[in-house]
Formats: structure tokens, C-alpha cells, sequence
């Protein structure tokens, strides 16, 4: 008679609270693949449109960056138009023909290999089938890049001092080049060990003269994530903010403005 409401939905050896914490369990077990659906469609966003993990499979970066050295690129940037920038390292798929002596990595253990290509789908972790390369952008559109003897490189005429390049390398490396004009639209590459690089160099008898399109450049490459021993942003090297450097470019407008107003002026002159 005395017994309350309370008392009433509960059992006195405490049953009611264990099927309260199974169904709280069987609760959770139901919501885990959801949970994991949602992680996995977020990392495949992110590896899509934001950032992706690229591992390094050559020496050509070298010191900047280590053969096994895994580098974040930033993918956001060009989908809003943004072009690559001298002194940048980038990540751009194969124009055609620079990797075509180049075999895949891939692991013996079918096991590893199916564990890779899920990690990697999402952008967890590189392909272990990737043809990307990866270098540094000396020259864009519209400039005029020569290397001629044991360097230094110019571009426009201006001297680049390279204190990134791979000890006891020249600037040149074995391959003096140019001047070449790099066409609208295209980049002109090299890799910092420029003794173990194959880059715009060695392509120049390809379709582009070496160039790259700027719509194969996946992103450019920000971070060294990977080992933590290693890790290093990868900023653009102050060489390439020297005054004049982009003197084909940005200051030819305004030259071309002044030259116009010159005649402007002396006819309105002779109006009056």
C-alpha cells in the first residue's frame, strides 16, 4: 500500500537499470556505422576539395624534402582561381611522358595493398599507385627562365639566389637551358636536387617545351606532416619577392598606360 510510484518501476535486484544499460549499448552498436559512414564521407570531402596527403617517392626534392616524407596539399585555393606562384612546391600530374619509366609502389601483401587503397581513397594516406610529381615553380606565364653555364637561374633577367638547392648541386645542375618564354597558362619546374631531378629541363623536346599546364597542378604542397622528425611548413622562398621579378608581367599595364596618355595629353593640348 505504502509503495511509490518509483518503487513500483523498479525491481529490488536492480534489473530495471541493467536493461536500461543494454539498451543503451544496443543503442550505440546501431548509431557506430552510422558515425563511421558520416567520418568517412567527411575525409573523402576533405580529400577531395581541401587537403590531401602526398607521399614522396624520390630524392629530386631533396633537402626540402625526403624520399618517404609525407607533404599536405592545399586543394581549396585553385577551385577559386588561384594560380600557381614562383617559388611554390606543387604537386601536378604527369604531362605526359615524364613517368613513363617510373614503376608504382606497391606492397606484396594483398592484405597491405587493400588497406592502402581504402586509406588512400579517403585521403588518409597516399596511393600507392599515384604518377603525381611534385617540384618547385621557378618561372609562370609570360616569364622568360635561362640557366646558362653553372647558373644562377634567372627569370626576367633577375638572378635567383637558391639557398634551398641540394648541397654541392649548381644551380643548373648538368643541364644548362634557355631563355625559354613560358607559355600563358603553363609553368616552368625544377626539383631542388637539381643533380636528380628530371624536371621542365629534360621535357623541353616534349609538346610545352617542358611546361606544365596549370590545370594538371593538383594543389600546392604546405606542410611536411610526416615523420614528425621532418615535419616544416614549406613557405615561398624570399629570392622570388625581389623587386623587377615580375616585370613581364604586372608592371607592363601601366607602362603600356603611360605610353597611351603621352599622345592623350598633347592632342587635348592642341584641342585647346
Amino acid at each position: 500500500m505504502g509503495e511509490s510510484a518509483e518503487d513500483s518501476t523498479t525491481d529490488k535486484d536492480g534489473s530495471g537499470d541493467r536493461g536500461s544499460q543494454q539498451q543503451r549499448q544496443r543503442s550505440f552498436w546501431k548509431e557506430l556505422p552510422i558515425l563511421v559512414g558520416i567520418a568517412l564521407i567527411l575525409a573523402l570531402v576533405i580529400k577531395t576539395f581541401f587537403v590531401q596527403a602526398f607521399s614522396i617517392p624520390s630524392g629530386s626534392m631533396e633537402q626540402t624534402l625526403k624520399i618517404g616524407d609525407r607533404v599536405l596539399v592545399d586543394k581549396l585555393t585553385p577551385w577559386f582561381g588561384s594560380e600557381p606562384e614562383r617559388g611554390e612546391v606543387v604537386v601536378f600530374h604527369d604531362p605526359g611522358g615524364w613517368l613513363n619509366d617510373e614503376p608504382t609502389q606497391r606492397s606484396n601483401s594483398a592484405v597491405v595493398r587493400g588497406i592502402q587503397n581504402v586509406f588512400s581513397f579517403i585521403g588518409l594516406m597516399p596511393s600507392s599507385d599515384e604518377k603525381d610529381l611534385i617540384k618547385r615553380v621557378i618561372a609562370v606565364g609570360g616569364d622568360t627562365v635561362e640557366c646558362q653555364g653553372s647558373g644562377p637561374v634567372k627569370v626576367n633577367g633577375i638572378a635567383l639566389d637558391e639557398p634551398y638547392i641540394f648541397p654541392g648541386n649548381t644551380p643548373c645542375g648538368e643541364k644548362p637551358f634557355g631563355p625559354v618564354k613560358v607559355p600563358d597558362g603553363r609553368i616552368w619546374v625544377m626539383g631542388d636536387h637539381r643533380g636528380d631531378s628530371l624536371d621542365s629541363r629534360y621535357h623541353q623536346d616534349q609538346p610545352g617545351g617542358g611546361t606544365v599546364p596549370v590545370d594538371n597542378v593538383v594543389g600546392r604542397a604546405f606542410v611536411v606532416a610526416w615523420p614528425i622528425g621532418d615535419w616544416a611548413t614549406l613557405p615561398v622562398p624570399s629570392t622570388f619577392d625581389q623587386k623587377g621579378l615580375s616585370a613581364a608581367g604586372p608592371l607592363a599595364p601601366p607602362a603600356a598606360g603611360a605610353a597611351l596618355a603621352v599622345p592623350a595629353v598633347w592632342w587635348l593640348r592642341r584641342r585647346r
